[in-house]
């Protein structure tokens, strides 16, 4: 789908989404043609099995359960990609996860799970729902998805398997400054 000046795109015009991306007021905005746009992080996805809404949600609950303030939103978004990726080839993956964001969202009540604007709020909902077999398996999921990616280790000071460079003691054994 090609964009053309002067055309209404939807919901949200070009200055808007400028407007608030600098203000930090929306990091995520979903565009009409299906896609995620940070413009603070400059990154986008796009969306094609979930509704682009749905896909927001996923986002901010990887971040809710696994929340690191060094971490951008664009790992929890990459994380969070095979859920659209299945469904977009699997109708029940599809349901399934758009019937949890669907529940999340009653849970919050008014402006849904996304709309609720403190962590505690949202940590709560989630634990509400904890045991929904849909949240185990997005939990599950992101400590591979998340933490399996190579690009975030840094952040985290992990330098990655050992065995390889001679192991541990003499590359980052003894390496406490702080003792």
């Amino acid at each position: 789908m090609k964009l053309k000046v002067g055309e209404d795109h939807g919901a949200v015009s070009r200055r808007a989404f400028l407007q608030r991306s600098a203000l930090g007021v929306a990091a995520i905005a979903i565009t009409p043609a299906g896609a995620l746009i940070n413009a603070s992080e400059a990154w986008g996805l796009e969306v094609k099995g979930l509704k682009p809404q749905t896909m927001k949600t996923l986002i901010l609950v990887a971040r809710d359960i696994y929340p690191h303030d060094k971490v951008p939103d664009r790992f929890y978004a990459v994380a969070m990609k095979s859920y659209d990726d299945s469904a977009a080839k699997d109708p029940a993956a599809k349901a399934a996860t758009e019937a949890f964001v669907a529940a999340l969202d009653g849970a919050a009540g008014a402006g849904g799970y996304a709309g609720l604007g403190w962590e505690a709020e949202r940590v709560a909902v989630l634990r509400a729902m904890s045991h929904d077999p849909m949240f185990q398996t997005i939990r599950g999921g992101l400590v591979v998805s998340l933490y399996n990616n190579h690009d975030l280790w840094p952040i985290f000071g992990y330098e990655g398997e050992s065995y390889s460079k001679g192991g541990y003691l003499h590359r980052g054994f003894d390496d406490i400054d702080w003792l």
